[in-house]
């Protein structure tokens, strides 16, 4: 067990409780809570006399990110750790390594959106890439489950707040930049920066994996080992042949040509493919060893997930910034239709100038589309639907809050050969409406409404 803990109520006898000052609650007012739960000592920033140990420092978070180093980074020095960054993708090209990795018989966990996975264990996270505790411990229980490979996402927010502090990469990806959390970075060079960290965390002898289609994508190549995948890259497509649920694909590398077929549908999962192929041969895999093994990978929850109603398609997808849900429309324009009908919202108290981005940009590529709730958090539902469409002079579409009664109704308008694309939530079994997190997930309510008609 590390003995720091930065909550007071999960502070046990002997644990040295760290008092962090965060954005909406400061840790200095649950001191006597932690003392309570049995806090041996408490690290604090101000001048307090309390009846056990206190020791006053500068900044705790920084005092904690070099104890957790200096004190617990060895233990998992043997981890294989993988890690994948960009605005979209990670999820999907993660989550693919992971399920490789265990067809191939390894012993591995990921850690991402979607939760912490290993052998038969889930655990919900609630960032992307957690606090650099929380991370510390999940990578310490890894190691007691005698994990060797560990895939995660590795976000912006985690590399520029260094909540990856002490890791060691063995193998590295570059998905893609789009524009995305402007709210924390400000500026797409402030982003780009934050995700450019992910380098200095590579071991000497590792490789990142960088799309070469992506306009970043030469920022990436400075003063590290590194391969390319996409149209022209090492792992280059040369062919391919999209189905609502499948993929045939023929790439190359070093002029041998190799042909798959994947569980994965749209041009964006042939990326994540190559992507985690290119990752998984960069340690040592044979590439005729993971071709074996696609035909057992699906893509996670949550991204384009598929089901099949009458003679249409419904299909739920996370993408939730203007380019995911540019380029899973597209997708599917490309393939045999009458109607996409979108159901798409935005969440609250994130990123605003890219709300009306995404109302253009469903309206103008969907023949209808349905504008309803994404997490409105503590921001006024109204106000967030104001944003999406201002500015929108489309007729194709209407408003209905109630995110429930917008899927009924779209999947009540799907006639033949239609698909209903479900966007931004994916995976999410939660609506966080204030500061209350309800029960809800798109994928329950479809399948509710299917099996009652």
């Amino acid at each position: 067990m590390i003995i720091y803990e930065t909550d007071s109520k999960k502070v046990k006898k002997g644990q040295v409780f760290v008092a962090i000052k965060g954005y909406t609650v400061d840790g200095h007012d649950y001191i006597e809570e932690a003392i309570q739960n049995g806090a041996s000592k408490i690290i604090g920033e101000k001048d307090l006399k309390l009846s056990i140990p206190y020791e006053k420092v500068e900044n705790t978070e920084e005092y904690l990110k070099e104890h957790l180093v200096k004190e617990y980074s060895n233990e998992f020095k043997n981890l294989k750790i993988i890690g994948i960054t960009g605005t979209n993708g990670k999820t999907t090209c993660c989550f693919l390594i992971y399920q490789m990795l265990k067809k191939l018989g390894k012993k591995v966990a990921y850690l991402g959106t979607i939760g912490y996975y290993h052998d038969d264990y889930f655990e919900e996270v609630s960032n992307t890439t957690p606090n650099i505790l929380r991370l510390y411990n999940i990578l310490m229980d890894a190691v007691s489950n005698n994990i060797e490979y560990f895939v995660m996402e590795v976000s912006s927010h985690s590399l520029f707040l260094e909540r990856i502090k002490g890791l060691e990469f063995t193998g590295a990806g570059f998905t893609n930049l789009t524009e995305d959390h402007l709210d924390f970075h400000k500026n797409m060079e402030g982003y780009l920066q934050s995700k450019l960290l992910i380098t200095k965390y590579l071991k000497k002898d590792a490789y990142i994996l960088i799309n070469n289609d992506d306009k970043y994508a030469k920022y990436f190549k400075n003063n590290t080992l590194y391969q390319t995948y996409g149209l022209n890259g090492d792992y280059q497509i040369i062919d391919y042949s999209i189905l609502p649920n499948q993929t045939k694909l023929t790439f190359s590398y070093k002029d041998k040509k190799y042909q798959v077929t994947t569980n994965l549908t749209s041009l964006f999962n042939i990326y994540n493919y190559l992507n985690a192929i290119g990752i998984l041969h960069s340690i040592g895999f044979a590439i005729n060893d993971l071709i074996k093994v696609t035909k057992d990978v699906y893509p996670p929850k949550g991204r384009c997930e598929t089901y099949t109603y009458n003679n249409n398609y419904i299909v739920i997808d996370y993408a939730h910034t203007p380019d995911a849900v540019e380029k899973v429309i597209k997708a599917y324009l490309d393939l045999p239709h009458n109607n996409i009908i979108t159901i798409i919202g935005c969440g609250g108290d994130r990123d605003a100038f890219k709300r009306p981005l995404m109302g253009n940009l469903a309206t103008s590529l969907s023949n209808y589309v349905i504008f309803t709730n994404d997490n409105p958090r503590m921001e006024d539902e109204k106000h967030i639907m104001n944003d999406i469409i201002k500015d929108n002079n489309s007729n194709n579409y209407e408003v209905i809050y109630d995110r429930k009664k917008a899927i009924e109704q779209g999947i009540k308008l799907l006639k033949n050969n239609d698909i209903l694309l479900i966007l931004g939530k994916g995976h999410e079994n939660y609506q966080m409406i204030g500061h209350t997190k309800y029960h809800f997930d798109d994928s329950e309510i479809v399948k509710e409404y299917l099996k009652k008609n």
